[in-house]
């Protein structure tokens, strides 16, 4: 079973366009399914996998306490391995076809307030090394919602601030481009002009915007650790990450009035269904409104 694992990655990758993250999550799910099999004397090969199968290792997965949505993503892996398998005809049957993915609770996206987003701003220091640049990646996360990925992979090229507009590269490389709201561009322009020339001169920049203190690419878990850092400086109490601000991004425009079909666009979101959760949040924010402020409540 093992020998179809790296064909089945190359069709990922030249098929599926897959990024190299994907890829990469891909590999590491399949492989764990691949060792459960190998434990069990009843499956010799591939035509010995059976419904029964696929639902004791997701039993497994649930015993192991994985969180939820990582076991319904490791349900959708394998069934795509099986959906692989039978369409190269490498099987005859998919035993992954007639089983309904594991039912997930929702869970609503942390939100910040519109004050606490202000109150992050307001912990940066501007006056420090690497507070203009802070200032720029807040405003840039909650003004856009990019995700961390595609904050820390954006270039100089794809700023098209004559426009007001950026261009983003996002999951499976799909492209699209989205509005740079007056404060995040002035704050982009403050950083861009006043700080990131020096830092930039410290080390290979590839062209990246946005720079640790050394001159190169700041990574993912460097912006995390920012933000956070932020949130406590801040008092905010909420478990908060770049995420948060890309969460709160689409829950205030959704609040403020604006189309469900724009907000999915600007999140880059391939499903409508998923930017749908935020309608849930914007309906529990008016209720803790009412709750709040209602006389009669």
């Amino acid at each position: 079973m093992e020998s179809f694992l790296s064909d089945f990655i190359t069709f990922l990758r030249v098929e599926r366009n897959l990024s190299s993250n994907s890829i990469e999550a891909y590999k590491h799910d399949i492989a764990r399914y691949l060792d459960f099999l190998q434990g069990d004397s009843s499956v010799k090969g591939v035509s010995d996998i059976t419904p029964r199968h696929i639902r004791q290792y997701i039993r497994m997965l649930f015993d192991l306490h994985l969180k939820p949505t990582s076991i319904r993503r490791n349900f959708s892996v394998v069934s795509s391995y099986h959906n692989y398998l039978l369409d190269e005809e490498l099987a005859v049957t998919d035993p992954s076809e007639l089983l309904e993915p594991p039912r997930i609770p929702e869970k609503l996206p942390t939100v910040l307030s519109v004050q606490e987003v202000e109150a992050l701003l307001d912990a940066i220091e501007l006056d420090k090394s690497g507070g203009l640049r802070d200032k720029a990646m807040v405003e840039l996360l909650y003004s856009s919602g990019l995700r961390v990925s595609e904050l820390v992979n954006l270039k100089l090229e794809h700023l098209l601030a004559n426009q007001g507009l950026i261009r983003i590269m996002g999951k499976g490389n799909k492209e699209r481009v989205i509005p740079l709201g007056r404060a995040a561009a002035d704050c982009l322009e403050d950083y861009l002009n006043n700080s990131r020339p020096e830092t930039a001169q410290k080390g290979r920049s590839g062209g990246y915007v946005f720079l640790n203190h050394l001159g190169r690419q700041i990574s993912r878990k460097g912006v995390w650790r920012i933000i956070s850092t932020l949130a406590k400086s801040a008092g905010i109490e909420k478990q908060v990450s770049p995420h948060t601000l890309r969460h709160s991004f689409a829950t205030h425009l959704l609040e403020g009035g604006a189309d469900l079909r724009a907000v999915q666009e600007m999140l880059g979101h391939a499903d409508i269904s998923t930017t749908q959760i935020y309608t849930h949040v914007d309906r529990s924010y008016l209720k803790e409104v009412h709750r709040s402020f209602h006389p009669r409540w």
